[in-house]
């Protein structure tokens, strides 16, 4: 499909120019951590490798200025259609190498031609990751609202609408090629009394079953929970403990998804991981970072270590060949101050960061430390990896794929914010909304 308002797209010609400079130090820096780490006997090469197999889908959603309850500030040149915001992931993939799939969000995205947008992704090397389906927000065209709910309404045809759009992002997601349904509800109770919390789980069950019996045999589908908002009392998935009743409720195809914002304050979330992987239900993650609550902020922006901690978890599963283990992982962001590009590119950085991290535990040693119970060189045993300075791994990781040595540097040098700011309409002056 040609495009002809495309801006230039940032090209193995032009990252290869932007890497020339960098080589030198980076056939320097690289060989040095090798020789550090091999007197711990690791071999970098093979954290490089994993480093470089490392991959993380993208959100449709977050190539757009994010925004607040009360206010957003739109960007230059922000994608005006599915297929700008195809291209915006597409450069943010050729920078880090590390993010091939796009996760779209129904009918946010909804394609007047999936064939045409599976073909235009396929000329710019991306697949489609799970589908979202939307019944937080109401429709024209739908003649239910959904302020009371949705999957668990107390009104069978709001319900049976909320069905019909997840049946229809199946579709959708059939035709694109995606593999899993993510379910994600904004139901629940603002005062107590308002809701009858165990008749609403009951229905979300009962909803959310019809859905499951439509899925392909190879599709999964991923439930995430929320401890609150837009519900403040009640939600009626609210946490890892429902969404795992619910999964266990469906069949073997249901999953549970962790969004690391949609917890409360200081719950460990990498015991939650643990809890989920040994129940062999968990199905993925949505990336970012908090302070307060569910703030979307750019992963590792704020806490690393917990990013650290949780990758620790799944490299310590793959070390025990945890079977039926292939978890997902997607970033879910809002980017209200900066460039989203430059926010996307960054945490793919950091994921990428905390694996290479979590891949330098030696995990016998923890391991003995542990069964020791020598709790300080336990500790000191993740400290001493997570503290490693993994950038030449990084930075070789993306060379050896094609892919820019420092992409932030080079996204900044390649002019597409520019471009796009000239070749898109001008978005709108004001509004509210995360998205």
């Amino acid at each position: 499909m040609n495009r002809p308002n495309r801006p230039a797209r940032v090209n193995a010609a032009f990252i290869s120019e932007a890497n020339a400079p960098l080589l030198k130090d980076l056939q320097t820096d690289y060989p040095a951590l090798g020789s550090r780490l091999a007197r711990d006997g690791v071999e970098i090469d093979r954290i490089t490798d994993a480093v470089a197999h490392f991959a993380v889908a993208l959100p449709s959603w977050g190539v757009g200025t994010g925004g607040t309850r009360f206010a957003r500030f739109p960007g230059p040149g922000e994608p005006a259609s599915v297929f700008d915001k195809m291209d915006d992931c597409a450069v943010v993939h050729r920078l880090t190498g590390a993010t091939p799939a796009v996760s779209l969000h129904f009918p946010w995205d909804k394609p007047s031609d999936a064939k045409a947008l599976k073909d235009y992704a396929d000329t710019l090397g991306l697949r489609f990751d799970a589908v979202n389906s939307n019944t937080f927000q109401d429709r024209p065209e739908n003649p239910h609202s959904y302020k009371f709910g949705s999957l668990t309404h107390t009104d069978p045809a709001v319900r049976a609408q909320a069905i019909e759009h997840n049946l229809d992002c199946i579709s959708l997601g059939r035709e694109l090629g995606s593999k899993a349904l993510t379910v994600w509800i904004a139901d629940g109770a603002n005062f107590p009394g308002q809701q009858h919390m165990a008749r609403a789980f009951e229905r979300y069950l009962e909803s959310v079953a019809k859905i499951y019996a439509a899925l392909p045999d190879d599709w999964n589908m991923l439930l995430e929970h929320k401890f609150y908002e837009p519900a403040f009392y009640a939600t009626v998935i609210q946490d890892w403990g429902s969404s795992l009743m619910a999964a266990q409720a469906l069949g073997p195809k249901a999953r549970c998804l962790v969004d690391l914002g949609h917890h409360a304050p200081n719950v460990n979330i990498e015991m939650i991981v643990c809890r989920l992987i040994h129940a062999r239900r968990l199905g993925g993650f949505h990336f970012n970072d908090s302070k307060y609550g569910d703030d979307d902020l750019d992963a590792g922006s704020i806490h690393p270590y917990r990013l650290f901690l949780i990758f620790n978890e799944l490299a310590d599963a793959q070390w025990r060949n945890v079977s039926d283990f292939h978890p997902a992982h997607m970033l879910d962001q809002s980017h209200n101050v900066t460039d989203p590009i430059e926010s996307l590119v960054s945490s793919a950085g950091e994921l990428q960061r905390a694996w290479a991290q979590a891949l330098l535990v030696d995990r016998e040693a923890l391991a003995g430390f542990q069964e020791s119970n020598d709790a300080l060189m336990a500790s000191q045993t993740l400290k001493r990896a997570f503290t490693t300075d993994v950038s030449p791994i990084l930075a070789q990781a993306r060379n050896s794929v094609g892919a820019a040595i420092d992409p932030l540097a080079a996204y900044r040098s390649s002019g597409y914010r520019k471009a796009c700011a000239e070749s898109r309409p001008l978005p709108r002056r004001a509004g509210s909304g995360i998205v």
